[in-house]
């Protein structure tokens, strides 16, 4: 079953979606779990097409209770949220795998970080070109526009691809 861009597997009662199913949304995010009269409901689990997902009891198409996961595996936890607080400015990969030895940076969460292509921008959720304001995923897939105030934001703070960074030099 399909409608404007969307996907559908799964049972079908009275023309809606019932039962446990997979539904595929325009953007490529999917979810799996159990629909009632064409809602998500019970146990489902979205997945993100950038990575992540989040997992929860749904009532009718709401989620009551569940957990987000980022795609390197970190889970947010609302009460105890250890990653990136006040005190500590790690990555979650520096956290799980340690810091690298003194004067080797590490630029991103990803290590080690995504080659930027020649005039672009890393702006975290894939590169951004200022010459056709688009950003794209870090497959090259179009994500977005980027409007004014995202344009000045990336320019004045993201990583570029002409930006040199020092690797420590090994002893003569």
């Amino acid at each position: 079953m399909e409608l404007a861009g969307d996907r559908y597997l799964g049972g079908i009662v009275r023309g809606r979606m019932e039962g446990y199913g997979s539904y595929t949304l325009p953007t490529g995010a999917e979810y799996r779990g159990s629909l009632w009269d064409g809602m998500f409901h019970g146990k489902g689990e979205m997945q993100l097409s950038r990575g992540g997902g989040y997992r929860a009891l749904w009532d009718r198409g709401v989620p009551t209770q569940g957990k987000y996961t980022f795609a390197d595996g970190l889970e947010f936890d609302e009460e105890k949220w250890p990653y990136c607080d006040g005190y500590d400015r790690r990555f979650y990969t520096e956290i799980c795998l340690g810091f690298k030895p003194p004067g080797i940076p590490q630029l991103t969460n990803l290590d080690p970080p995504k080659i930027i292509p020649e005039g672009c921008y890393d702006c975290g959720d894939g590169f951004y070109n200022p010459e056709t304001r688009v950003v794209v995923d870090y497959k090259h897939k179009f994500l977005r526009n980027a409007d004014n105030d995202e344009h000045e934001w990336i320019l004045r703070t993201c990583r570029r691809a002409w930006d040199i960074t020092t690797e420590p030099k090994p002893k003569a």
